[in-house]
């Protein structure tokens, strides 16, 4: 199967779709790579979700990526005697660790690192942002806050604090168990919530010991102190709007995500665009103008990706948002602007071999306007390197271990196939030859360029360009 774009789309499962028949209706209307967000999902879920993706690569001879999204740590307040507080402007509220009912102007918060890192004039969130509070003072067992919108807070709702570097980490046991499951079962993909530093990505990697490429959410206002640390460090970003809106003005938010988004790409780590992009879909058969528009500038930008969430998990059409979001992402890449912008975008290549490599295999491919790009990869990074520089030209990325195909389902233009490893260079040359006229990318007479790493096989060695004609003869480059 080959899509007709080369933005990839991630759809999250759950009760409205993680059955085997809605995941092939979702794999044929679009989805490359599906999402289960471990908030929800159990163990034996998730294996049987793993064993129904295989099931579908199966049957469509295509590596599906999975993607496992980590809880991370949730931070609640307690329970009130009644079931609720009513908050008035200008009041001040006590939250106390001392393990009681709350009530009457004090709210009970079992989280005693809190108390340790606020300061007077932070600020408060609660319940997805719909209460606002200031710190007025703290101490270890009490923090004084003055309330800035007033309404009923519930039990048990969440809390957010934007201006507060909070002395955890972003794994609980809850997401180490699920890390150990998923790379048990050969998961492509993790993905770590509440990011706020580098070393939050550490311990990550340190579990995953390279089985697993570590995706990290840029959600929190601290992560993006730390944003080139943290892509560095990171195999591949998520811009997680709802979260980062709840914590930082919205109108900031559109700006973010270009910011991410461009340093993600300069970087050539894939990036994923995620959260309320066709939201009314959840209810209705057809979105917004202004989601398409949303989806529309996330395509623009030149994201690897986006991502529907509560859509195609708990929504009415989760079916049929995957194929708005396909209908939308072809459009765009077939608008006359989209080349220009995505080319004003491009960076020029870092100072080594195999980047140059690279920029000059999209160099090549379009002056001579050879109809693909062939990438032979171990690792998969021949074939970031080559969708990095966002060519004209389709990629198709030819490996022989499944894992590779499973992660580069993620990444923007790669069409990945399963093959063995190449006997020598003419196999090498005729086997990229054969697979891009059998996967409809090329036809007899016309050329193609290969990149490779010679020795064959060497990871991350891509040091070799090779233009070929689809049929007997092969010219050297």
């Amino acid at each position: 199967m080959r899509r007709n774009r080369r933005v990839k789309i991630v759809a999250t499962l759950g009760p409205a779709s993680n059955n085997e028949e809605t995941m092939r209706r979702l794999f044929e209307a679009g989805a490359d790579v599906f999402r289960v967000n471990m908030s929800h999902a159990t163990h034996d879920g998730l294996r049987e979700i793993h064993a129904a993706v295989r099931k579908l690569e199966t049957e469509f001879s295509r590596p599906i990526g999975i993607l496992v999204d980590l809880q991370g740590p949730k931070l609640r307040i307690g329970k009130f005697e009644s079931g609720a507080i009513r908050l008035t402007e200008g009041d001040v509220v006590s939250f106390v660790r001392r393990e009681s009912v709350g009530g009457l102007g004090r709210v009970h918060l079992p989280h005693p690192e809190i108390f340790q890192a606020v300061q007077p004039g932070h600020t408060m969130l609660l319940d997805d942002g719909k209460f606002k509070l200031r710190i007025v003072e703290s101490s270890d067992v009490r923090i004084d806050a003055e309330v800035m919108t007033s309404g009923v807070l519930g039990s048990r709702k969440g809390i957010s604090l934007p201006d507060t570097v909070l002395p955890f980490g972003a794994m609980t046991e809850k997401d180490r168990a699920d890390v150990d499951f998923a790379i048990s079962l050969g998961v492509a993909w993790i993905a770590l919530s509440f990011v706020q530093r580098g070393e939050d990505i550490a311990e990550a990697r340190k579990l995953a010991r390279g089985r697993s490429s570590i995706l990290a959410k840029i959600e929190k206002p601290s992560a993006l102190n730390h944003l080139q640390e943290i892509i560095e460090l990171s195999d591949a970003i998520m811009v997680a709007r709802g979260d980062l809106g709840v914590e930082m003005p919205v109108e900031k938010v559109p700006g973010l995500q270009k910011q991410i988004t461009r340093a993600a790409r300069n970087a050539g780590k894939p990036v994923v665009v995620a959260t309320q992009m066709l939201e009314s879909m959840i209810y209705a058969q057809a979105p917004t103008r202004a989601e398409v528009s949303d989806v529309a500038t996330a395509v623009f930008e030149g994201a690897d990706a986006v991502m529907l969430s509560a859509e195609s998990a708990v929504g009415k059409y989760p079916v049929e948002a995957v194929a708005t979001m396909d209908r939308v992402a072809i459009e765009v890449e077939r608008d006359p602007l989209y080349e220009a912008i995505i080319h004003a975008q491009r960076i020029g290549p870092e100072a080594t071999g195999a980047d140059a490599i690279s920029a000059a295999a999209r160099t090549v491919a379009e002056t001579l306007n050879l109809a693909a790009i062939v990438c032979y990869t171990a690792s998969g990074a021949t074939s970031l390197r080559a969708a990095r520089e966002r060519p004209q030209q389709p990629i198709i990325a030819l490996t022989p271990i499944p894992t590779t195909g499973r992660k580069l389902a993620l990444v923007w233009g790669l069409h990945c196939v399963l093959t063995d490893d190449p006997r020598d260079l003419d196999d090498m040359v005729a086997k990229a030859c054969r697979i891009a006229y059998q996967e409809g990318f090329a036809l007899p007479g016309q050329r193609i360029i290969i990149s490779a790493g010679v020795p064959l096989g060497t990871p991350g060695a891509t040091n070799m360009l090779r233009i070929a004609f689809v049929g007997d003869e092969t010219e050297d480059f």
